[in-house]
């Protein structure tokens, strides 16, 4: 479903690279995390992944279409929620959603269809007539999920879905990204909530100063290292003693 080749960015002005030649393959239905702290290389990479920043060098294939010479074709299967909220403040949570829907050329009625399915899906029917700057952070989150997949994507972009709001919304948005998934849509994750990303993923990959540092199950990788769970195991390949 994605495969990475040696992708490389170095940003203009920088000597080093955010991003250093890193290489992965993510099979179709899978939710993969890619976790390290802040400033390891995740939202690059998760920007090159979508086509918003072009490689240095390297590349990368969805669906055997190269981000590089086919990123149209690429951006109609694909479904991408940034980790800063990307919504409009002054209209409503039902008006965002069919601003976007409409730019991803879904029909009026099917359009309303999947919003009214979708906001009780996620619990925030109540307020979908209610302006985008009176919700609360964690309704904001949900709707910004909702943006990302009304077109009912292949693939699903998720950078740090669920980034500061509260414990009972964060569980919300996992439990509906679950479901997502079982329906079909191959998962590709950024966090830095590790015990989120080991309940969550069916496989991950360790990224630290912009190269990765392991990859594969969870559980399999927990042992095989002799630590108890993913934090620890985090902390030991990374000889850090916190998480961002």
């Amino acid at each position: 479903m994605i495969k990475i080749e040696n992708l490389t960015k170095i940003y203009k002005g920088n000597s080093e690279p955010a991003v250093n030649n890193i290489s992965l393959s993510v099979s179709k239905g899978e939710i993969f995390g890619l976790l390290g702290t802040n400033g390891a290389g995740k939202t690059t990479t998760f920007s090159m992944l979508c086509g918003l920043f072009p490689p240095t060098t390297g590349n990368v294939f969805i669906n055997n279409l190269s981000v590089r010479s086919h990123i149209s074709e690429i951006k109609k299967n694909i479904g991408v929620v940034p980790q800063n909220i990307a919504l409009y403040p002054t209209l409503t949570g039902k008006e965002n959603l069919m601003f976007f829907g409409k730019m991803y050329g879904l029909r009026k009625n099917t359009l309303k269809e999947r919003i009214n399915h979708s906001m009780i899906a996620f619990g925030i029917e109540k307020h979908a007539d209610k302006k985008i700057k009176n919700y609360s952070g964690g309704m904001k989150r949900r709707i910004n999920l909702i943006a990302g997949i009304l077109h009912e994507p292949d693939v699903l972009l998720l950078d740090e879905p669920a980034v500061g709001i509260d414990a009972h919304s964060r569980l919300d948005i996992m439990d509906q990204l679950k479901k997502i998934n079982k329906m079909g849509t191959t998962i590709i994750y950024t966090s830095h909530y590790l015990e989120e990303a080991e309940n969550l993923c069916t496989d991950i990959a360790i990224i630290d100063e912009g190269k990765i540092i392991s990859k594969g199950k969870p559980d399999k990788l927990i042992q095989e290292n002799n630590c108890d769970n993913l934090e620890s195991l985090f902390f030991k390949l990374t000889d850090k003693k916190h998480i961002d």
